[in-house]
């Protein structure tokens, strides 16, 4: 058996190339996100056939304990674990509802929790084990007009900073990744007027590709096991 990797948010954007990076070092993939089967399954038939890696798909929404609990149950040892699945919300603080803080915290944040502790048992038993997080910018620097995905991108990067101090001595790396601006649906909702003035300020004068993101993605899944508890920024250096 090969070495195996979890990625939650698959079907698209950061989490596809992630996983297709994956795919290309040999890794045998579970392939998680909410809703999206078509393109998940899509997705997994182009890797089992370019590759020639095993692919498994779920359809499971992590901000739900019991569907994680589920996934893992199904998907057996996991050597890597990438928590990429993310939703955002841009407007006022006043005007946002309970119920979407709630979606937000839950699927950027504690999500974390959940598959942490699913995975966990399995990496301590055998001493090994990697945790990659997708995190943003504005779990550092923090946006108006997006306080909760703010918010639990923060909690991200405390909690990454915070599990691989736990987990260091059972030889266990937990890493993050801030990104800024990468080219995917989550900032379709950006006209291109105001994509063209984000790219403005951003001194590498362009927008990130979800490429790019799975490069230092592989970067530090192949890096040093003394490299944990770091919140890499990546993002042209806008921020």
């Amino acid at each position: 058996m090969g070495k195996r990797a979890l990625v939650t948010g698959a079907s698209r954007g950061i989490g596809a190339a992630v996983a297709e990076m994956l795919a290309e070092e040999g890794y045998e993939l579970v392939l998680v996100c909410r809703q999206s089967e078509e393109k998940l399954n899509s997705l997994k038939m182009r890797l089992e056939e370019q590759y020639h890696v095993d692919c498994m798909t779920s359809l499971c929404d992590v901000s739900k304990p019991e569907q994680v609990k589920t996934l893992f149950q199904k998907a057996g040892d996991i050597d890597v674990l990438i928590n990429n699945a993310a939703v955002s919300y841009i407007g006022l603080l006043t005007d946002m509802s309970v119920e979407e803080w709630h979606q937000v915290i839950d699927t950027n944040l504690s999500a974390l929790f959940y598959t942490c502790k699913c995975v966990l048992p399995g990496m301590v038993h055998r001493k090994e084990g990697k945790i990659i997080n997708i995190s943003s910018v504005w779990g550092n620097a923090g946006a108006s007009m997006e306080v909760a995905y703010s918010a639990a991108k923060g909690g991200v990067n405390s909690f990454t900073r915070a599990l691989a101090k736990e987990l260091a001595p059972s030889n266990i790396q937990v890493n993050a990744v801030a990104f800024g601006v990468i080219d995917t649906e989550m900032n379709s909702c950006f006209s291109e007027d105001e994509k063209k003035a984000l790219t403005e300020e951003i001194p590498a004068d362009r927008i990130g590709t979800a490429q790019e993101a799975a490069q230092m993605v592989r970067q530090i899944l192949f890096s040093p096991s003394y490299l944990t508890g770091q919140i890499i920024t990546m993002d042209g250096g806008w921020i």
